[in-house]
């Protein structure tokens, strides 16, 4: 079967199940976002026209990568979340967010929403962020019928996330929050493709973007998960045909015979592999030049992965601390202070310089202790 087509099984699914826990008739009974207040009309990423109020304070975020695109702009307007902090996560949430009710994820292969809970918190809009897909102007079309409340897509790439800031700006009344978050993100892709520039094609770094606990889940070239290698100027050690690429979290599973044919130049590994053991140069790894050099590294995770998990606006300060990591010569900053600033932009939170160097013990840090 092909991928699209299992998407709009996806959404028959889920416009089955919402029938179910709403009726059939259209919208649930007796709540109306729209009643009685102003409306105005947007025309959403998707193409649709979109009657929404006129002045937004409750929004319900449609999963993963919204509530954490939504985060740096209107945390103060969530009124429930996609997924819950973990323990380790909450104290980097900001405390209007850290107990609200779990919606769940509105759609696609993850799909889990709790509806009771959606309509117990009584949004204005839904949201819906990140890459646009064939199916977007029918997931937001279903789930708006079945909820009765507005729906809205905003396409969020690594590339669009300036206008994604700033449409969200003018949609939520925060202009200039979105502005300066735009603008934040214009000044790194610019600074990286000003660096990346200035790598001779000779001298381009090979990276291994490994993930799970074996560490061979890996983020191809190719992937979104991975496209940060390819921003920063370094080549993605794994190649793979396009049909084999996998944007999933999982990544493509390759075997110690295909790493050892890649032989990255370095190698970056999430929280949870095999990170101790490169460390320790032991076990199947030891023969690779990554981990004879000692450039091996872990990838800091609070409250997201810097990389990817999901790819959302954390591939920015992605971007920051793998280009530093990789080429420190010509990415030439405190790494400290860098995470500081977007973690006080993004998160609303402030670092501290003991917070940000545990965060970056295994790479960053690692890296000055042996040069």
């Amino acid at each position: 079967m092909k991928r699209t087509s299992g998407k709009r099984w996806i959404s028959l699914v889920l416009a089955l199940c919402l029938c179910l826990l709403v009726g059939c008739g259209g919208k649930q009974t007796g709540y109306d976002p729209l009643k009685g207040v102003e409306t105005r009309m947007i025309t959403d990423s998707a193409g649709r026209q979109v009657e929404i109020p006129a002045e937004i304070t409750r929004i319900a975020p449609s999963g993963s990568t919204a509530q954490m695109i939504l985060m740096p702009v209107a945390y103060d307007l969530l009124v429930g979340l996609s997924s819950s902090p973990s323990t380790a996560q909450m104290s980097y949430f900001p405390e209007e967010m850290r107990y609200l009710p779990t919606f769940g994820q509105f759609y696609g292969s993850k799909a889990n929403l709790n509806m009771e809970a959606l309509i117990a918190a009584d949004p204005q809009i839904i949201i819906d962020i990140g890459d646009k897909k064939e199916t977007h102007k029918h997931d937001m079309n279903t789930i708006q019928k079945q909820t009765g409340i507005p729906t809205v897509f905003v396409e969020a790439t690594l590339d669009t996330f300036p206008q994604a800031y700033r449409t969200l700006g003018k949609i939520l009344g925060k202009e200039e929050a979105g502005e300066i978050l735009a603008a934040y993100v214009e000044d790194t892709a610019c600074e990286a493709r000003a660096n990346a520039a200035l790598i001779p094609d000779s001298e381009k770094l090979s990276v291994y973007y490994g993930t799970g606990s074996a560490g061979l889940n890996a983020n191809a070239s190719g992937s979104i998960q991975s496209d940060v290698i390819d921003v920063i100027g370094a080549v993605n050690a794994i190649q793979v045909p396009e049909d084999e690429i996998t944007n999933s979290g999982g990544g493509t599973l390759v075997n110690m015979e295909e790493l050892y044919m890649a032989d990255p130049d370095v190698i970056v590994l999430t929280t949870g592999g095999p990170y101790n053991d490169l460390e320790k140069k032991s076990g199947g790894w030891s023969g690779l030049n990554a981990v004879k050099s000692g450039s091996c590294y872990e990838i800091p995770n609070l409250p997201y992965c810097w990389l990817s998990g999901p790819p959302s606006i954390n591939r920015v300060i992605g971007i920051w601390w793998l280009g530093n990591l990789v080429y420190p010569d010509i990415y030439d900053y405190d790494m400290i202070e860098k995470a500081k600033e977007f973690y006080s932009l993004f998160w609303n939170y402030e670092l501290t310089d003991e917070e940000a160097e545990e965060m970056l013990a295994n790479s960053t840090l690692k890296q000055r202790r042996e040069f």
